[in-house]
């Protein structure tokens, strides 16, 4: 994706760059191109474009804080009621969708014969941007904690860290795409940096160090995807409670239960 730097800029309101720390604009940088690419979706509907552009401009003002997830950005929609035990593919279908970013990275780890673990992490890397976008790395990890084998919300834990730092046995290069909107002086913030050193040092490494890799060719405005493929990586690898993600009671419960009813005014 070829990104407008002043277009990108214009999104973070005047003087915002220089309050943000390196972090923080790299966080800016990739929710943009995933908002981007949502918004360039063939068959968006004049509706929902405008629904889109307005919660950009509320979003603009200053109407919430940076790192509020796009479904409790100001908008004049309605999200559609779960159903009384939701699954992980109604999230899809009612709250993450069009989840274009997510269904790439996994689409393009099934197709290079990744792990299944790899895919599903792929899959739910970056769904929890929708709730919260600092650090979202640590609130995804918590997030899928409850149900998913622990290399994969560890995998997703530091996949936030290890998008700053090469690795030439895989062929992941530091992006330069940071280079070009941030100069060559960008330097991670330092629990970043540690929390590389610790990952880099742990072994399950490559857990997370694969969702990097695979997230790098996750943003095609031309990409056909679609949640299907994955429907039974799912059925193995997520372990959907009977009550309903958000009412099992699990340590992430309310996070689940704020996405579904993120319009609710208490």
């Amino acid at each position: 994706m070829q990104v407008d730097r002043r277009a990108f800029l214009a999104t973070l309101g005047v003087g915002s760059l220089e309050l943000m720390s390196p972090e923080d604009r790299a966080e800016a940088l990739e929710h943009y191109m995933m908002d981007e690419l949502d918004r360039a979706l063939p068959g968006t509907s004049p509706r929902e474009q405008e629904m889109r552009e307005e919660a950009e401009y509320h979003k603009q003002q200053g109407a919430q804080p940076r790192g509020t997830g796009r479904l409790l950005l100001p908008q004049t929609r309605v999200l559609e009621p779960m159903p009384p035990r939701p699954t992980l593919l109604d999230f899809y279908r009612l709250r993450f969708s069009p989840a274009n970013h997510v269904l790439q990275s996994a689409t393009h780890a099934l197709r290079t014969g990744q792990p299944e673990r790899t895919v599903m992490a792929c899959l739910l890397h970056d769904v929890v941007l929708n709730l919260i976008k600092a650090d979202h790395g640590w609130w995804g990890a918590q997030l899928m904690e409850p149900y998913v084998d622990e290399r994969i919300s560890w995998g997703i834990r530091y996949h936030q860290a290890l998008r700053f730092y090469p690795d030439e046995s895989v062929g992941y290069e530091y992006p330069e795409l940071y280079n070009r909107i941030f100069g060559e002086d960008y330097v991670p913030e330092p629990y970043i940096r540690q929390a590389y050193e610790h990952a880099r040092a742990h072994a399950w490494y490559m857990e997370a160090r694969l969702i990097t890799v695979n997230d790098l060719y996750a943003f095609d405005r031309d990409a056909q995807v679609s949640i299907d493929p994955f429907v039974d990586i799912i059925g193995r690898n997520f372990k959907q409670p009977p009550e309903g993600l958000g009412f099992d009671n699990s340590a992430s419960a309310h996070m689940w239960r704020t996405i579904a009813h993120a319009d609710k005014p208490l």
